[in-house]
């Protein structure tokens, strides 16, 4: 659920849905190496870095349940329980420091997320439990966060992903064509 918090918030996804594949074959090749820092290049490194950055409300360098806490007020979400937030803390080795957290995208890596994974990821935006996500709302999202997308892929989601006339995005049925591929692809 951690993982799950924090890569649909700061980490953009390929069209598939999966990790950047420079990464993927990265962590493939080397079979889980120890360095999780040779997994991903400068670049990627410098966006999760923005990201722990992000989430660190307190800036003392580890992610702890107030500093989650404080990352969902600022995304709208102000009661979260303290269950859920004790459940994300205890998918760490121990304290969250830039090295876990990047460790904990790097385990993650090694293999493409299931379905409800991805799924869980949007849940979080949908605190109503609606499966549906405001257009306008996680337009804003995707073009004001990390590593933002261009008016271009904003473009191409929506003739992927097409808003329904109340401007709601139906974030299931993205979940399933990222994980099972398009009914049209597989013809």
């Amino acid at each position: 659920m951690f993982y799950t918090f924090l890569r649909f918030i700061f980490l953009k996804t390929s069209e598939t849905g999966q990790a950047p594949k420079r990464a993927k074959r990265r962590a493939a090749a080397e079979g889980g190496s120890s360095n999780v820092f040779s997994m991903f290049d400068q670049t990627q490194i410098q966006e999760f870095k923005e990201a722990f950055t992000v989430i660190d409300q307190n800036r003392d360098g580890i992610i702890d349940k107030e500093d989650l806490r404080d990352t969902f007020a600022a995304m709208g979400r102000l009661n979260v329980k303290n269950e859920e937030l004790d459940a994300m803390m205890k998918e760490a080795s121990g304290p969250i420091n830039f090295t876990v957290f990047l460790t904990m995208f790097g385990e993650k890596l090694k293999g493409a997320d299931p379905e409800d994974v991805i799924t869980g990821a949007f849940k979080v935006l949908d605190p109503d439990g609606k499966g549906t996500i405001k257009k306008q709302f996680l337009e804003e999202l995707l073009t004001t966060q990390c590593d933002r997308f261009s008016q271009e892929e904003i473009k191409n989601m929506w003739a992927a992903f097409p808003p329904d006339v109340g401007g709601n995005v139906d974030y299931k049925n993205i979940c399933y064509v990222i994980t099972h591929g398009d009914a049209k692809d597989q013809e």
